[in-house]
C-alpha cells in the first residue's frame, strides 16, 4: 500500500475536526451549566496576546479546507475575517470545512504534488513552497496549533475536557 499525499492530510484534518466540533459542543454547555455568558469563553485567551477561542476554532477550518482550497488556486493569505461570534456559528463553520473535505476526490490531493505554492501576506511577505511542503509543514502544524490552542483555553478555564477529548475519532483497525 502506498502511502499518499491524500492519506497524510484530509483524514487527519477530518479527525481533528471532528474533535474541535466536540469542544465546541461542551464549551457551549459548560456555558450553559455555570450560566456564563458565551462570551467569557468565545473571547477567552491563554494570554493577552493570543488570539480568543472563537479565532482558534476558525484557524482550524482555515488550515483545513482554507488550506486545501489555497492549493487549488496557488496561493494561501491569511483569514482577516473576524471568527463567528457564537457556538452555532463556529459549529457550523467546521461542519462546512468537513462536509468540503468529505467532498475532495483523493486524486486530486495526490495530483498537488509538485505543483507551486505561495503563503503571502498582501505585497510585503512571500513564501514559496511545493504544495505538498505548505500543507505539511506549513497548514498542518498551525491546524495542530491552533485547534491545540483552543483546547488549552478550554481547560483553562474549567472545562471538563481531555486528551480523548482532543484526539476525537482515531483510526483504528476494527
Amino acid at each position: 500500500m502506498t502511502f499518499t499525499l491524500y492519506d497524510a492530510t484530509i483524514p487527519t484534518y477530518l479527525q481533528i475536526l471532528g474533535a474541535v466540533s466536540g469542544l465546541v459542543a461542551k464549551a457551549e454547555a459548560f456555558c450553559a451549566e455555570h450560566a456564563l455568558e458565551p462570551d467569557a469563553l468565545l473571547q477567552a485567551r491563554l494570554t493577552d496576546d493570543m488570539l480568543p477561542f472563537a479565532y482558534q476554532v476558525k484557524s482550524v477550518a482555515v488550515h483545513s479546507i482554507g488550506a486545501i482550497e489555497g492549493v487549488r488556486r496557488g496561493v494561501f493569505s491569511p483569514d482577516m475575517t473576524p471568527p463567528p461570534a457564537t457556538f452555532a456559528g463556529l459549529a457550523a463553520a467546521l461542519d462546512a470545512a468537513s462536509a468540503a473535505l468529505q467532498a475532495i476526490d483523493p486524486d486530486e490531493v495526490n495530483g498537488f504534488i509538485g505543483g507551486a505554492m505561495r503563503f503571502e501576506i498582501g505585497t510585503a511577505y512571500r513564501l514559496d513552497f511545493t504544495a505538498e511542503a505548505f500543507l505539511l509543514s506549513f497548514s498542518q502544524p498551525n491546524f495542530h496549533f491552533h485547534a491545540a490552542t483552543a483546547y488549552d483555553i478550554l481547560r483553562m478555564k474549567g472545562v471538563k475536557i481531555g486528551k480523548r477529548d482532543y484526539l476525537g475519532a482515531m483510526r483504528k483497525l476494527d
